[in-house]
């Protein structure tokens, strides 16, 4: 497969069709497919033929199972200039998502995390099948739930924002369409139908893709994570990460699973991600963006990213060495860090 291969284009009757085509790689978003994304949106965005654009992952697997985490890990003089043009590139495209004037649809099966959610969650309809799975489980690899996760996850209800970004739960159909993540539910067999009424309709507007993805809905049943809300939103709404492992530790038993799966992640992460979070609930799209920038390039200065995925990726032995080891050695100045300008400048945008 060659690079071109990897992200495909096509427009029928108004419609913008973008492949994400990586099966064997579960979709994982490179570089080589960020650039003609930004590219094809922004060309679209200004074409009056086009009316709508749909997002879409190739196979059964994944719609996006994240970036490249692999190849951002190296460490070596090129790993640096490509983790800067991904994190730059990817960026940008997200924020043209967000920012989409026409109907933007995701079509969603099987895993969408990380990359896969900067993808997906920011444009205006979200359609998930039944057999979704979703996370942002960045902090397991010593990263912090980015692609826009600092605008849209202070965005749940409540403290649910907060739990997925400490812990990377896991949540299905139900649970992301009652928290508002997903817009629809459509069953599996019927996204290749849907995708046809869509075309069909030549889509004059939102409410015709609106009637259109109407049409085709399916009732996953009652999100059980709701039902979880007054606990979550009291044991995670704590002013500092201490506070909340000191709410989770006092109860049991799932609190207390809670604070075991916390601990297992990079110190550093889990107590950047809180404070990313805190912050992200008060700025704009473009601001949480240029803040994740400069999260990021923090990151790739330290250890826990490249250990994280050492352990998690390419050794697959599960233990790894964070630094500081602990959430009590990681005080507040060093969190305070990532979130200082970069010597060269903020992100900037198109």
């Amino acid at each position: 497969m060659t690079m071109s291969d990897e992200i495909l284009f096509s427009v029928q009757n108004g419609l913008g069709i973008i492949q994400l085509n990586r099966p064997a790689a579960l979709n994982a978003l490179n570089h080589a497919m960020c650039v003609p994304l930004e590219q094809h949106l922004r060309a679209w965005a200004n074409d009056a033929a086009v009316k709508a654009v749909l997002i879409k992952g190739t196979g059964e697997k994944a719609f996006c199972a994240g970036g490249d985490i692999r190849r951002l890990a190296d460490t070596g003089p090129e790993g640096h200039d490509y983790r800067r043009n991904f994190w730059g590139d990817e960026y940008r495209a997200n924020t043209v998502i967000a920012e989409y004037p026409k109907p933007f649809i995701a079509l969603i099966d099987g895993i969408f995390m990380g990359g896969g959610v900067g993808l997906s969650v920011h444009g205006s309809h979200r359609v998930v099948s039944e057999q979704v799975l979703f996370a942002m489980p960045e902090t397991g690899i010593g990263l912090f739930p980015d692609v826009g996760g600092t605008y849209f996850l202070p965005r749940l209800p409540g403290e649910l924002g907060t739990y997925l970004g400490l812990t990377g739960a896991r949540l299905k159909s139900a649970d992301v369409l009652g928290t508002g993540i997903a817009t629809h539910c459509v069953k599996r067999a019927d996204h290749a139908a849907l995708e046809a009424a869509l075309v069909a309709a030549a889509l004059p507007d939102k409410a015709a893709v609106d009637a259109v993805i109407a049409g085709f809905a399916h009732d996953p049943g009652p999100a059980p994570i709701l039902a979880q809300l007054p606990l979550i939103d009291r044991l995670f709404a704590g002013a500092s990460v201490a506070e909340i492992m000191q709410a989770l530790e006092a109860d049991a038993p799932w609190g207390q699973e809670q604070a075991k799966l916390i601990r297992s992640k990079s110190p550093t992460s889990v107590k950047l991600t809180f404070a990313q979070l805190r912050r992200g609930k008060h700025l704009n799209f473009r601001d949480c963006m240029i803040l994740e920038w400069r999260m990021c390039n923090h990151v790739a200065a330290g250890h826990d990213f490249y250990e994280g995925v050492r352990a998690v990726i390419i050794d697959k032995d599960h233990a790894p060495r964070w630094q500081p080891a602990t959430l009590e050695a990681v005080d507040d100045a060093y969190i305070e860090g990532y979130f200082a300008p970069l010597p060269d400048g903020d992100l900037r945008f198109a």
